[in-house]
Formats: structure tokens, sequence, C-alpha cells
């Protein structure tokens, strides 16, 4: 049974624990593995056994932050999901599923999270899960270090865009500027996040722009990589994140979708939306879900199948927006 829980028994339940494992999202981005590592820290710094597990590798963009990975040496007593919406975004490698079933603690900023921990905390106005442990970890008796700023840095500023997007609050800039003040060095963190691109990222975006479809009087636009399109330009799927941004970005167009096939065949799908439509509610109807403003889902099947059936529930966000 799940229960939703405050932010002093989150703080109770890290106290407590011990020998803990810290579970992330597959396909990782900022927000999860800057989290996960800058809790993962600051466990460490209280004399506690703790480290990361991630069903995929960690991006190679990322490889800055001091993670400690999961290796097995110890039996975790007490698990924790980090910027985890739902059970079905764990993934199936690194034997992830024999400790995603048994979460004790999800720390979320997601408001459609399903409850799948024993305890939640879920607090959908935060722009990113690092807002919450920007505040959460001095909470816990622990001095936010630099690494840890560098960490909490990187989930914030991914997750709004750096600091663009509309989960953007005064919130958000205050945990920024709490960081700063903490040591995030900001021009070089920004730089590598949002300033380079590989080779591959460059012709992974000018194979996406040439995929480019207009839908619904040019109110939506879609960009599509499959699987061997991203092989092929041997791009990290991390570097490709920032792409979902780019059909919103069109002037008039209301709905951006960006379809990337994954290994399995399959389609990872992210909604951007404007202020009359809801991205949470098209992603939800298909199984995914997210913010008002950026969701996502997965669809099986074709490439025409993920198409149709994203479209028609973009038709119908739509259609109710225009009521």
């Amino acid at each position: 049974m799940n229960l939703t829980v405050d932010r002093d028994t989150v703080i109770s339940r890290l106290l407590a624990a011990n020998d803990i494992l810290i579970l992330c999202h597959k396909n990782p981005d900022g927000d999860t593995i800057g989290s996960g590592t800058a809790l993962c820290l600051a466990l460490q710094r209280l004399g506690k056994t703790a480290s990361v597990l991630c069903s995929d590798p960690i991006p190679a963009m990322y490889s800055y932050m001091p993670i400690t990975l999961f290796d097995g040496s110890y039996t975790p007593a007490f698990v924790v999901a980090v910027d985890v919406a739902g059970i079905q975004l764990f993934g199936d490698r690194n034997n992830i599923q024999d400790y995603a079933e048994h979460v004790d603690l999800c720390i979320d900023h997601h408001g459609s999270n399903s409850g799948f921990a024993v305890e939640t905390l879920v607090e959908p106005e935060a722009a990113a899960a690092a807002e919450l442990l920007t505040s959460l970890i001095p909470a816990m008796g622990v001095e936010i270090t630099p690494d840890i700023a560098a960490c909490l840095y990187t989930g914030l500023a991914t997750d709004t865009g750096c600091f663009r997007f509309t989960n953007t609050t005064a919130a958000t800039h205050r945990a920024a500027a709490a960081l700063i003040d903490a040591g995030a060095d900001v021009e070089s963190l920004n730089e590598r996040l949002f300033e380079c691109r590989s080779h591959a990222r460059i012709t992974a975006e000018r194979l996406a722009l040439e995929s480019m479809e207009f839908y619904y009087d040019d109110r939506c636009a879609l960009i599509c990589l499959t699987w061997d399109q991203i092989r092929a330009a041997g791009v990290d799927g991390a570097e490709l994140e920032d792409l979902t941004s780019l059909p919103r970005s069109i002037d008039g167009v209301e709905v951006g979708l960006t379809l990337r096939q994954q290994k399995d065949g399959s389609y990872k799908i992210s909604v951007r939306t404007g202020h009359n439509t809801n991205a949470c509610n098209i992603a939800r109807r298909l199984g995914g879900g997210g913010h008002p403003r950026a969701a996502g889902c997965e669809i099986s099947g074709n490439l025409d199948n993920a198409k149709h059936a994203i479209l028609e529930e973009v038709k119908k966000e739509l259609d109710r927006a225009a009521e």
C-alpha cells in the first residue's frame, strides 16, 4: 500500500536507513542521475553505505559526476527511487527489476506518479527532483559540497532547459542560487550541458529536421529518429534529450512531438505543448505521464502505428482546447 508522505518523514526515513540503494530511471537524464548521485554523496557523508543503480549506462556527458554504481557488494536494506514516476520506467537490465518492485521510498516531482513505492514524496510544483533535494539534503544535516551542488544543478538546468521552460519558478531560481553559493561552476556546467555538440549529435539533428511533418493546420509538428539512424549517427541517447524542444519552437506550433525508436523497436515519444494544451493529458491516455507542458510515453509497434496513436490523442487535446 502506497502512502504519500511529507518532507519530515522522508528525512526521518533516510536518516534511519542503512545499506541504501538509489534507483534511477532508464534512458537516464540529468535530473535522475544528478539527483541520485547527489543523494548518494549526501548519505555517504553521513557514514552510510549507498550506491546508485540504473538499467542503462550513464551517458558520457555526465562523466564529471562522482557516481558510486552498485556492484552487488552489499545487500540493500532500503531502496529509494528518484525522479521515477512509474515502475515501467526502471527498465529491465542490470538486474534492476530485483529491486524495482520493492521500493521503500520515492522522491519525485511528477504529478502523474503511479504510487509504486511504499512511501512517496511528490511535489509537482517543483521543476525537478533536484529542486526537492536542494532543500532536503541540508535538512538531513549535510552540507552541500561543490560536487553535490554540481549534480543538483545538472538536474535543475536540464529539466528546465537552462531555466527557459514554463516549469521554472522563483523557487527554482532560488534553488539554483543556493547551488551556486555552494560551489556549482555554472559556466562550465552550462557549456558542457547546452553548448557542446558532438558531430554525432549534429548528424542526428539534421536527420530529425529532415523527418519533420506538420499536422492539424500546422498546430502540431513531429520529428522522428529510427534506431538505425541513431545507431548510424553514433549519438548517445542523452545528447538527444534537448531535441524534444525543437518541434515546439516553431512559430504557430502548439504541440511538438519527438519520436525516438528504441533498440527493442518501441518508440519513446516526448510531448511538448504550449499554454492552451496539456502534454500530460496526451501522454497519460497512452500509458505515460509527466507535466502539463512536458510529458512522454512509449508505444510498441511500427512507426505508422506509433504516429497514428499519438496523433489521435493530440487531436483530442487540440479539439478540447478549442472548445
